[in-house]
């Protein structure tokens, strides 16, 4: 007789979350492990300018945006769990070779190759939850993703600074890749597809580019995207002058993974806080008034900081904006989507592009503008949140804190 084959365990929404969140922290992982090894690396290679190790990380980023135009078209009409895997396996290859090399230039090439290619891991979770989801239940299930991903940022520089008490910086890429092939086997086991067979896109250009400019052309998404990239940038900002500014310029030193890590603890938790009252209040009053608040705080802190400032004012008042940030990023990308549900790779693409090259441009540039104090971050912050508000505005036509119901049917797309 035939041994009984146990049916596979159900995919459930707990551990949905943890493997969207997963996917999505490897991007985040190949950014802030590095931060503590940015100094290391840029004597090691040989490099004066002491700017221009930030490259490491904004060369990513503005890759990553460039590469966000393909996943989703790809995702259309493949499905999301092909392409997902095939950018795992990228990562786990270009993450060895970076151990690798002895030139800066080389190194930034394949940050930059890893960075486009690996852009799917970031598109394609936002096309499985739309999927799934829809509504203020989306901006839930978006922010119990973020709050567990947001983990990643917080223990990532403190996992970096560990490898190089023992090893030297290239085992950071090491640690990198074998995290990717554990992700990439989970995958493999568990993700089914999530692309329903009535949605599957043609590849072809001008479907694609039908879709994708629809996703431009529609005013209650366009605002949202856009507002988030200038939030984002002003982050990316923050992340990539992060290490000058806390380890170096207030004194942190070797302290500087904690503090950095112990600002994402109390993000994440805010995350945790978004999934409460969402669906209680909607995403557009929470994102709303969390950005009037930002742009309030952000304000501040830069006044404070033209008279001057210690780590022990900058680091709670940055840690406040960066939890508004939690409220204000899942929920703009939920009520961005919204209109989406046939076309939700296309659209997660363009606008993953546009917050992704927008944010990683405006970031580096705020990097660059690094003077030795805090006051370039904060003024970018605070325009960032003035433009945000105005983008939300154009997108509501200049009415705020409204709660709309989701469409029950796809309104955008062909």
């Amino acid at each position: 007789m035939r041994a009984r084959q146990n049916p596979p365990r159900p995919f459930g929404e707990v551990e949905f979350v943890c493997l969207m969140a997963a996917i999505q922290a490897l991007q985040a992982l190949a950014i802030d492990v590095m931060l503590p090894a940015l100094g290391n690396i840029s004597q090691d290679l040989g490099v004066t300018d002491p700017n221009e190790r930030q490259l490491v990380i904004g060369i990513f980023l503005i890759f990553s945006g460039l590469g966000s135009l393909f996943p989703g078209a790809l995702g259309d009409r493949f499905g999301r769990r092909p392409v997902v895997l095939t950018c795992l396996g990228v990562y786990v290859a270009l993450s060895l070779a970076s151990a690798l090399v002895t030139d800066f230039t080389a190194l930034l090439i394949l940050r930059a190759v890893l960075g486009f290619f690996t852009s799917g891991m970031m598109v394609m979770p936002m096309a499985i939850i739309r999927d799934r989801f829809s509504g203020d239940r989306m901006a839930r299930v978006q922010s119990l993703v973020a709050m567990t991903f947001m983990v990643v940022p917080m223990l990532a520089p403190t996992v970096g600074q560990a490898v190089l008490l023992v090893a030297d910086w290239r085992w950071i890429f090491g640690v990198m890749a074998g995290l990717a092939a554990g992700v990439a086997f989970w995958t493999f086991m568990r993700l089914p597809e999530t692309l329903h067979d009535d949605h599957r896109q043609t590849i072809m250009p001008r479907t694609i580019l039908i879709n994708m400019v629809a996703a431009v052309r529609c005013r209650s998404a366009l605002g949202y995207f856009l507002g988030a990239s200038f939030v984002q940038g002003a982050l990316f900002g923050y992340i990539n002058s992060s290490q000058q500014l806390i380890a170096e310029h207030f004194g942190a030193g070797v302290l500087f993974p904690f503090v950095f890590g112990g600002m994402a603890l109390v993000m994440s938790g805010t995350n945790f806080v978004n999934s409460r009252i969402v669906e209680r209040f909607g995403a557009r009053r929470v994102s709303h008034t969390a950005t009037i608040a930002y742009v309030i705080v952000a304000g501040v802190h830069l006044v404070w900081a033209m008279a001057g400032e210690s780590l022990w004012v900058f680091v709670p008042l940055m840690t406040i904006s960066m939890c508004l940030m939690s409220f204000i990023g899942s929920n703009y990308q939920s009520i961005a989507l919204q209109p989406f549900a046939r076309t939700a790779g296309a659209a997660a693409s363009v606008m993953a592009f546009v917050r992704l090259l927008l944010g990683a441009t405006l970031g580096t540039l705020i990097g660059q503008a690094y003077d030795g104090t805090a006051r370039p971050l904060l003024a970018a912050m605070t325009l960032a949140g003035l433009i945000a508000l105005a983008l939300v505005l154009y997108s509501e036509r200049g009415v705020l804190f409204r709660r709309l119901n989701a469409p029950s049917r796809p309104t955008v797309g062909v």
